[in-house]
C-alpha cells in the first residue's frame, strides 16, 4: 500500500529540476576554470610587466588633424 503516490507531471518536475541542479553545477565547475584559466594569464602579464617586456607590442597612437569649430556672435 503506497503511502504517496507520484503524478505524471511531478515526476516530469523532479526530473526538471535535477536537469537545471546538474546545469548550474557543470557551469560553475566551468566558470572556476575559465578563473583559473585567466589568473594564471594576468600572473604572467605581471611578471613579464615587472621584467619591463610588454606582452603585447603596440604601435603609437596616429595624429588625428584637428577639426575647426566656428561659433556665431
Amino acid at each position: 500500500m503506497p503511502i504517496a503516490k507520484i503524478t505524471g507531471p511531478g515526476l516530469a518536475a523532479i526530473g526538471i529540476s535535477v536537469a537545471m541542479l546538474w546545469g548550474c553545477v557543470i557551469s560553475e565547475g566551468m566558470m572556476v576554470d575559465r578563473a583559473f584559466t585567466e589568473r594564471a594569464r594576468v600572473m604572467h602579464d605581471v611578471q613579464l610587466l615587472q621584467r619591463g617586456r610588454s606582452p603585447e607590442q603596440v604601435s603609437s597612437p596616429l595624429q588625428k588633424p584637428h577639426r575647426l569649430r566656428t561659433t556665431a556672435g
